[in-house]
């Protein structure tokens, strides 16, 4: 299923309002001739060899020095009742950092918007999905939860860490054996197996269960 993002990309140079889309697996972003694709949001590179506008920095092929904001329709879930709402993300890209790779900051915040609910960004540190969405699901009112892969019960990330988004594994073709998950080397093992694929957190499909307390690693 294709998702259309309304999003606002900015630099040193002004504004650019365009569309993130998101098949699950790729994001793309296009102006004009110019089109990025990555499977994160701090991986946009050049889809096509193009002539580019002076304006546009890369640290190696991705894009950076820049902020990118950003609007998702997720759905909240209080007993078997569903409401949608408004997950509003504003990164940060810094500066490349030259021959030393990467670039000098990164940081995301993420908002929530429902109906009688809004919830700001928290933290004062940069953040991942993960512990963005683990701050907001921290401050939802009591019973409600996310619907989707961040907030199911076959779903956990890699002891060993993380990207910024898109990097949860799913564990539905082998439920039993996550449900029995306690520690980081019995979760290691697990993914070892290749039974598990991964996700994107936002994401949810038919086999969703709501996350009880204390599942898996994560908690």
């Amino acid at each position: 299923m294709l998702e259309s993002y309304p999003a606002v990309y900015r630099d040193a140079h002004g504004v650019i309002e365009t569309v993130i889309t998101n098949d699950g697996k790729t994001l793309r972003m296009s102006r004009g001739a110019l089109e990025f694709e990555g499977t994160d949001f701090d991986a946009f590179e050049l889809s096509r060899p193009v002539t580019l506008p002076a304006r546009f920095r890369f640290s190696g092929d991705a894009l950076c020095a820049c902020t990118l904001e950003f609007e998702m329709l997720v759905v909240l879930v209080a007993e078997a009742k569903e409401s949608p709402a408004t997950l509003r993300a504003h990164l940060t890209l810094g500066q490349a950092r030259g021959d030393r790779g990467g670039i000098d900051k990164e940081v995301l915040k993420l908002s929530l918007h429902a109906e009688g609910l809004q919830l700001e960004h928290s933290r004062n540190t940069s953040g991942s999905f993960e512990e963005e969405l683990l701050s907001l699901k921290e401050r939802l009112p009591s019973g409600v939860s996310f619907k989707n892969c961040f907030g199911c019960d076959l779903s956990d990330y890699s002891p060993a860490g993380n990207g910024l988004f898109g990097s949860l594994a799913c564990f539905r073709e082998n439920k039993a054996a996550y449900r029995s998950v306690i520690t980081k080397h019995q979760l290691f093992d697990l993914l070892a197996v290749g039974t598990s694929h991964t996700v994107q957190e936002t994401f949810v499909c038919t086999e969703f269960q709501l996350r009880q307390p204390r599942r898996g690693y994560r908690g």
